[in-house]
């Protein structure tokens, strides 16, 4: 079932594949910070540092950074839109570890 928006797939997707996946968060062991921009957008911080992973909602450090619009990152979760194709046309921005972004599939499904 496509979601809907970004809080959805942070708040509620990501928690329930790392439950349904609970050697995920340490084989990955980073952190993550989305940045979100547009409607039902907003910060989140993914931590898999944390046993079996841990999702808030607000800034914090990270190793990598992804920042996207709400509705590209959408499109990218539902196979819309191609990550590497996002990334490339600058719809999909990343600071800091650049492999740990390529990860980031594993947790998005």
């Amino acid at each position: 079932m496509p979601v809907s928006s970004a809080s959805e797939i942070l708040e509620k997707n990501i928690p329930e594949r790392l439950k349904a996946k609970p050697d995920l968060a340490g084989k990955i062991n980073a952190i993550y910070k989305f940045i979100v921009n547009g409607d039902g957008g907003g910060t989140w911080v993914v931590d898999l540092k944390q046993p079996g992973g841990v999702v808030t909602k607000g800034d914090g450090e990270a190793n990598c950074t992804i920042t996207v619009g709400a509705q590209d990152f959408v499109d990218i979760v539902n196979g819309k839109t191609n990550a590497q194709m996002a990334f490339m046309t600058g719809k999909l921005k990343v600071a800091g570890d650049m492999g740990l972004a390529m990860k980031l599939s594993q947790l998005l499904g």
